[in-house]
C-alpha cells in the first residue's frame, strides 16, 4: 500500500511538471488587420522540439485583401536570425484560424 501511495504521488508530480512546461502567449496585433486577435501555446515534445499551436480570430479573408491572397503563412524567427516557415494557417469561414507545427527552436519570435 505504502509503494502504491508513493506510485500515484511520483505521478502526479511529473504530471504537475510536464503542465509547467507548456505556456500559452497572447499574440501582439500589428495594425494590419484590427480586429485579428489570437494567441500561441507552445510545449515541449519528448524529443525536445517545440511544439507550436496557434489560434487566431477575426482575420479578414484572404482573397478580400488588397491585393487579394491565396492565404495565411506563419513564421518562426530567432532573434537575428532568418525567419523559418511553420506552416500555412487555415482560416475558416467564421475567419478563424488555426495551424500547428514542431519546430528545433526554444527562443523565437511568431510572424
Amino acid at each position: 500500500m505504502k509503494n502504491h501511495k508513493l506510485a500515484v504521488l511520483t505521478v502526479m508530480g511529473m504530471l504537475l511538471a510536464v503542465a509547467a512546461w507548456a505556456r500559452e502567449d497572447r499574440l501582439i496585433n500589428t495594425g494590419a488587420a484590427p480586429a485579428a486577435s489570437g494567441k500561441v501555446k507552445t510545449d515541449t515534445d519528448r524529443n525536445g522540439n517545440t511544439e507550436v499551436e496557434i489560434e487566431v480570430e477575426h482575420l479578414a479573408a484572404p482573397r478580400s485583401l488588397t491585393p487579394p491572397r491565396q492565404g495565411y503563412f506563419v513564421w518562426v524567427q530567432p532573434r537575428g536570425e532568418t525567419a523559418q516557415l511553420l506552416g500555412a494557417l487555415r482560416v475558416n469561414s467564421d475567419l478563424e484560424g488555426s495551424v500547428k507545427g514542431i519546430t528545433l527552436l526554444k527562443n523565437f519570435d511568431v510572424l
